[in-house]
């Protein structure tokens, strides 16, 4: 009779870590479908300030907690560089003991760079040493990109009181150098007005001011593998920053149109000026999230390059867009196979809506068929199924951000925002007509922050 050795060693689950705050896995759920439907573990790596978040959503997402095989806290803080790295290295050394690692992926800005580190060890698929770096740090994307740059000046921490600020022309922006989300971004007017700003910025903090580019803003979404871009579209934004000091993002269109500003081509020159930030970066594997801004002149200026999936609901615009989902095609470049992505063949557009401060206690959506989805902090996010070539144009979807009871704030960062809505159509000018319905059929149901009465008001947008 054959005799079997059961104490030889059984082989190692293959596992898969998917790095980055917990909210964008609410956003981008696809990730961890795309890795269960390949019988791969999901291990998560996430910063320690969003346990409780977690753990309340692992308790009540029976869904989400049978995506999830594993996840580890990261120390560290958003306004101090490369915090989370030692962290990183300590969280992975215990799943290489249970775990064979066969692809890293940061889904979000703070663990760009040590996810590129940890593919460094471990010899897998990554943008590079020089782009995990270099995209995480905007003084450092000015420094070795300077065909694009606008004038800047980088403040150093226990600088600041002595730092030369007339040599910026303005108006001009003040940024941290390391944070995202649009959080600490604002416009001065002087010298004067920036060094009034600079004590509400913690000391240890690296800060950025730069010349307030004027123009419309474009990002660029690229997939590259093997140093080539296989895929690369423009995607139209509007920000709030025509009223208040603040740059929030308050609308994205996929794929940007065919405007021309200063007798050039946009998308062309964006994706011209893309292509030629990436080969400088050296950039390997992953997908990219690059911000733009063009003058009437027609002079293309990089903001900032992420190397994440981008931000908000642009992945969900790229599968109404595309008609296929983002996310397996960034899952097979981190896995090394080859990856594509059909170029769009419908035009997407997500729009954020303003509110007057308040509480918020309800949105009515007067729509047919369309209730709104409240993704407060412990929600996934709702599939949105994209329409084909021809259909009319159509609302795909009305979410809400926060929770009843959610203070409404002034829009200073990305965070303050509650209310978006989702559509696609066939032209920009469908979109046009049918946004200009739907902001007129959702209302947003709010107590005034400053009542006698007490009584709710409703917002229509």
């Amino acid at each position: 009779m054959e005799s079997f050795d059961n104490t030889a060693p059984r082989p190692s689950p293959e596992a898969f870590i998917l790095a980055g705050a917990f909210r964008v896995l609410f956003r981008n759920h696809g990730y961890l479908r795309e890795l269960a439907a390949r019988g791969l573990k999901a291990l998560v790596l996430t910063p320690e300030s969003s346990r409780g978040q977690v753990e309340a959503v692992l308790v009540e997402s029976s869904v989400l907690a049978g995506l999830v095989e594993d996840v580890a806290y990261v120390s560290g803080e958003m306004d101090t560089e490369s915090s989370f790295t030692p962290g990183t290295f300590a969280a992975i050394e215990r799943w290489r003991e249970t775990y064979r690692i066969a692809g890293v992926f940061a889904m979000e800005e703070m663990l760009v760079e040590p996810a590129g580190l940890l593919c460094d060890v471990l010899g897998l698929p990554s943008p590079g040493l020089r782009a995990s770096r270099v995209c995480r740090s905007k003084y450092l994307q000015r420094s070795y990109i300077q065909r694009y740059r606008p004038r800047s000046l980088t403040i150093a921490p226990g600088t600041r009181s002595a730092v030369e600020l007339g040599g910026i022309h303005y108006p001009a922006v003040l940024k941290p150098a390391a944070r995202h989300a649009s959080s600490g971004v604002v416009a001065c007017m002087s010298a004067d007005e920036v060094m009034r700003s600079l004590p509400g910025y913690p000391p240890h903090e690296t800060l950025l001011l730069e010349q307030q580019i004027e123009g419309p803003e474009f990002s660029v979404e690229s997939l590259v593998q093997g140093g080539k871009i296989i895929f690369a579209s423009v995607t139209e934004k509007r920000t709030n920053e025509g009223g208040c000091r603040s740059f929030v993002e308050l609308g994205h269109t996929v794929p940007a149109g065919d405007a021309c500003v200063g007798g050039s081509h946009v998308p062309g020159a964006v994706l011209e000026a893309n292509r030629d930030v990436l080969e400088t970066l050296d950039y390997q594997d992953g997908i990219t999230h690059s911000e733009w801004r063009v003058t009437q002149d027609g002079d293309v200026y990089l903001m900032e390059i992420a190397s994440r999936t981008p931000g908000d609901g642009i992945t969900h615009l790229y599968a109404l867009a595309c008609g296929e989902p983002l996310e397996p095609q960034v899952i097979r470049i981190a896995l090394g196979e080859r990856a594509e992505l059909a170029a769009p063949r419908r035009y997407a557009r997500q729009v954020y809506l303003d509110h007057a401060p308040g509480v918020l206690r309800d949105v009515v959506v007067d729509w047919p068929g369309v209730e709104p989805s409240w993704v407060g902090p412990t929600q996934m996010w709702p599939t949105l199924a994209p329409g084909a070539p021809g259909e009319p144009a159509t609302l795909r979807g009305v979410l809400v951000l926060g929770e009843r009871g959610t203070e409404l704030n002034e829009l200073r960062s990305s965070d303050d925002r509650v209310v978006t809505f989702f559509l696609d159509a066939d032209t920009p000018a469908e979109l046009d007509e049918l946004e200009s319905v739907v902001r007129s059929m959702v209302h947003i149901v709010a107590d005034p922050a400053r009542s006698e009465c007490g009584a709710p008001v409703t917002v229509s947008c």
